[in-house]
């Protein structure tokens, strides 16, 4: 992504489970849709304007841009129509393409299923250290969301702006609110793994939500460095010690002059993704043409970020705000406490002028109804048995392809 203006592409990822078409129990074949696809054993296949790869565990098969795209309405018609041209090998295999976050009853010390070919030293020593058969780490699906940048003013800037819209995400994308055939405690249950996953070697993570940067200079010393230094002795080849090592919120890519998002439940169709990609775009394109500044005096405490990203993976966007210094940093002015649903609310109506008709309403429908944790659970109306789950999954599906919200 490197060279690229600030604000003027976006890299997207979004990842999706196979499950059986009847059974909807996950199926570890995306090496069989990927060698369809490109009629050879291979990561990646390319699928128009989309390319798919394998991820860790091969019952998940993700879709990203192939090559950054500017962020207008043609990005969602790109995934929605490669979707659509999926169907017919789905079909062969009698599989299905299901979004969300985690899958509402799989379990994973049982079904998990290592990707075994080509790149696969990397995730084995993954597995070697970690031991990859959670659920953090083999049943959650996200959104990543790239950015460029082209020198440290433009780093910093976009780092420290985002890092502090990163606690309000969950609340808005949340769509994990099962494991194990169980509710649980959070809507955001992928991000409540996401924080223990790697303890064995908390600097891998830090505090999930960054420090405030000033040069990538300090970020090499005081985050990379330290967190290579920290894996050596589990990872002496140096199969892991590379800059996407880093699992906080939202890392930096030096190699590619690009920050990505990580923290985003994917959602049920396409639109709803991208309707928040190009929110989270637009809100920081707008503080930065704006001279969006955070004086070292007013930088807000990484621990009070924290704090509200612990209560949004949990409650959503009924959290409420009550630190009239860090509203006042989102541009709200003489109120001391907000929801994070008004704030996202004044947040979009800054920007809806340059949203697309369709984020739009994609966006009004999740402030209104409830993210998509919410809505699942609600669909539930406390019927959590695998009956029901399955009944409203096979929805989420049809979501998928045809495009529309649940």
């Amino acid at each position: 992504m490197s060279n690229y203006p600030i604000f003027s592409v976006l890299g997207l990822e979004i990842e999706y489970m196979l499950v059986d078409k009847e059974s909807l129990t996950v199926q570890p074949k995306s090496d069989l849709i990927l060698k369809h696809l490109a009629g050879a054993e291979v990561n990646e296949a390319i699928l128009g304007d989309i390319a798919l790869s394998n991820e860790l565990v091969m019952h998940v098969i993700e879709l990203k841009n192939n090559g950054p795209k500017p962020p207008d309405e043609q990005i969602a018609n790109q995934f929605h129509q490669a979707i659509i041209q999926l169907q017919p090998i789905l079909d062969e295999y009698q599989l299905l393409l299901l979004p969300t976050a985690a899958h509402p009853w799989m379990d994973p010390l049982v079904e998990t299923k290592r990707w075994p070919h080509g790149n696969k030293d990397i995730y084995q020593q993954y597995d070697k250290i970690f031991d990859c058969r959670g659920h953090g780490w083999a049943n959650l699906q996200s959104m990543h969301v790239n950015m460029p940048f082209n020198n440290d003013d433009e780093f910093c800037k976009l780092h420290n702006s985002i890092r502090i819209l990163l606690p309000l995400l969950p609340a808005l994308a949340a769509s994990s609110p099962f494991l194990s055939g169980n509710r649980t405690l959070f809507l955001d249950s992928r991000l409540d793994f996401y924080g223990k996953n790697q303890q064995k070697i908390p600097s891998i993570t830090g505090n999930i939500i960054p420090d405030f940067i000033s040069s990538k200079a300090q970020y090499e010393a005081e985050i990379l460095n330290p967190m290579y230094q920290d894996i050596k002795e589990y990872d002496p080849k140096g199969f892991l010690q590379y800059e996407w090592l880093n699992s906080r919120a939202e890392i930096p890519k030096f190699k590619y002059n690009a920050i990505e998002i990580r923290i985003l439940d994917s959602q049920e169709c396409v639109v709803a993704d991208i309707a928040i990609a190009k929110a989270i775009h637009a809100i920081l394109k707008n503080w930065y043409e704006n001279d969006f500044k955070i004086p070292f005096e007013k930088i807000y405490p990484t621990q009070n970020l924290r704090d509200i990203f612990d209560n949004a993976i949990k409650y959503g966007l009924n959290v409420c705000i009550d630190d009239h210094k860090l509203l006042e940093q989102f541009g709200v002015l003489n109120k001391q406490s907000m929801t994070i649903r008004d704030l996202w609310i004044f947040l979009i109506e800054q920007i809806s002028h340059n949203l697309d008709h369709r984020s739009q309403l994609a966006l009004e429908h999740i402030l209104k109804n409830g993210n998509l944790s919410e809505r699942i659970i609600n669909a539930c109306r406390n019927d959590f048995s695998k009956d029901k789950l399955k009944f409203i999954y096979r929805q989420l599906g049809e979501c998928l392809v045809t495009n529309q919200q649940f």
